[in-house]
């Protein structure tokens, strides 16, 4: 193989809101799992918090059967936490990655604020998969102690610097605890809010430049790099009178990262663990036999909004240097994606966890 070109594994995103249904003017399957796949993704979850939520099980087997036939990767589901879903939990126990629980505020109607209604939550999850946690700052301690007291493997999502530590003592202590950073933390932060705008609001929002330091100073302590990926029109990311928070992100996590590794910030054996390895055994995602991206790193460029298969159609990277651009996607032996064209018909599965 020319020596430009390097073979990965197809990376794995465990968070991503493909917005179908309730907002797919913003995304749905068929778009979300092109901008997987135009960006390296062969295995994606798709969270919750739609409109209606996936928090039972008529609401996760409509999403089962509607991403049928329409999906170029891999796609499997999250279910929703709230007090009322504990009785669905055993019934999808076998359909779904993880449980998210919503504790700080999201985009949705998910946000569980009531102590009583986190504990049963927590009580009430059964399987060995992680229960997904969106806690800003300090909340991510009571997440902690609930899972202690109920012997829960939990999974921190969208990490903060003011976390890390107490993520870390949580497992010296013994705890079943991983964490996730986002890209969007790692190459963005607060002094590029004047230039993004509406189009850099997100949650948790972004870091100053110190703490997003800091975040790359523990990226080998931190499990995970997941997209967030959550689309909005640019319509909706400019509306002032109801701001919506979430960027997209799927499209551009390897020109990002190959730039990093330039740079030596991070190594391409952490970038595959992080982003293949970890992601499949923490989440117990099935295996992709004869599955690979293909990345050309001979030029570096800056990422543009351009040729974007995302509906959302914007990126919040524009302009940042990017390095390595994804020549060919082949899943189970089948090309899918090549030189910026997609091949085929869509032959994604729906995915379930193994035991």
């Amino acid at each position: 193989m020319n020596s430009n070109l390097i073979k990965l594994p197809g990376l794995v995103d465990v968070h991503v809101h493909l917005r179908e249904p309730g907002g797919i003017q913003k995304e749905d399957f068929e778009t979300g799992t092109k901008a997987a796949i135009a960006g390296g993704y062969t295995q994606i979850l798709d969270m919750p918090n739609n409109i209606p939520p996936t928090v039972n099980s008529k609401s996760l087997n409509n999403k089962i059967s509607g991403a049928k036939n329409r999906i170029w990767c891999d796609l499997g589901f999250n279910f929703g936490a709230t007090a009322k879903s504990t009785i669905h939990f055993d019934k999808v126990n076998d359909k779904v990655f993880g449980l998210k629980i919503y504790m700080s505020q999201t985009t949705g109607p998910l946000l569980v604020n009531d102590k009583k209604d986190r504990d049963l939550i927590f009580k009430s999850w059964k399987s060995t998969l992680p229960i997904m946690v969106h806690a800003r700052d300090e909340i991510i301690e009571d997440a902690i102690a609930l899972a202690q007291k109920y012997k829960k493997r939990i999974h921190i999502c969208h990490v903060t610097y003011n976390q890390l530590s107490i993520i870390k003592k949580a497992k010296q202590n013994g705890l079943k605890i991983t964490s996730e950073a986002c890209p969007h933390h790692l190459f963005l932060n607060s002094s590029n809010v004047k230039r993004l705008g509406n189009f850099g609001l997100m949650k948790p929002p972004l870091m100053t430049k110190e703490e997003q330091e800091k975040i790359w100073e523990w990226i080998n302590e931190i499990d995970i790099i997941s997209t967030d990926h959550a689309p909005h029109t640019k319509e909706e990311k400019l509306d002032l009178s109801e701001p919506k928070f979430g960027v997209p992100g799927l499209e551009t996590t390897i020109p990002l990262f190959f730039n990093a590794i330039r740079a030596k910030k991070i190594t391409l054996e952490r970038f595959i663990k992080m982003t293949a390895t970890n992601p499949r055994r923490i989440f117990k995602l099935p295996s992709q036999g004869n599955t690979y991206v293909i990345v050309d790193t001979s030029k570096g460029f800056k990422i543009s909004d351009k040729n974007l298969f995302t509906k959302s159609a914007w990126t919040p990277f524009i302009g940042i240097e990017g390095h390595g651009k994804i020549q060919k996607v082949v899943i189970r032996g089948n090309t899918v994606f090549e030189d910026g064209k997609f091949t085929g018909k869509p032959s994604g599965r729906v995915i379930y966890p193994i035991n």
